[in-house]
């Protein structure tokens, strides 16, 4: 039943978190939306930054649930693998209305005043790309891509432009920024 209670808590403080940002969510409010008294959330977290901490773990999981997915995928050429995980991370931005990525927005609102926010949110960038750029290694061992190619420089820039893309769709509430972006970037990578 904890756990329950736990997880309830982060998954309506994950979808929260990215209508809202953390500034804008109060503790209260995640209570009355999930019907959890006060002491259950002290519980389960020591603070507010304790509770966004965790919302970006649980978030992670997903995201890495999403790479297992896609990555492993082992029908498809790696290149393909990679972009396949965008197109269904774009699927998840659509049924969420276009609000973007979560880590992104927590990045920008919290980077500049929150030292632990700001490694979290690094390190999560970090190993999305770690585990692209192992799928774009094998990218370069079937001959997709040259194999003077760079792949930890090309996954970390893969997600700097889908980032900035997922910012404007979220401004715009629109797919096209993203799907531009995905276009744009894997075309350039055609042997």
């Amino acid at each position: 039943m904890a756990n329950d209670t736990k997880q309830l808590l982060l998954e309506q403080g994950m979808a929260m978190l990215l209508r809202q940002g953390y500034h804008d969510l109060g503790v209260a409010q995640l209570l009355e939306a999930t019907s959890i008294p006060k002491g259950s959330f002290y519980h389960h977290f020591k603070s507010k930054e304790d509770f966004g901490l965790q919302v970006i773990d649980r978030y992670m999981e997903e995201v890495h649930g999403g790479l297992d997915h896609c990555l492993g995928d082992q029908t498809l050429p790696p290149l393909q693998r990679v972009r396949r995980f965008f197109e269904m991370t774009e699927e998840k931005y659509r049924g969420e209305g276009y609000l973007g990525c979560l880590l992104g927005g927590l990045g920008q609102e919290l980077s500049g005043i929150s030292e632990a926010f700001r490694k979290k949110v690094e390190w999560c960038f970090s190993e999305i790309a770690r585990r692209i750029a192992c799928c774009l290694d094998e990218a370069i061992e079937r001959g997709e891509l040259s194999a003077n190619t760079d792949t930890h420089t090309m996954a970390q820039l893969l997600i700097n432009c889908w980032e900035g893309a997922a910012l404007r769709t979220r401004l715009q509430r629109d797919p096209a920024p993203l799907r531009q972006m995905l276009d744009f970037y894997f075309r350039s990578t055609s042997a």
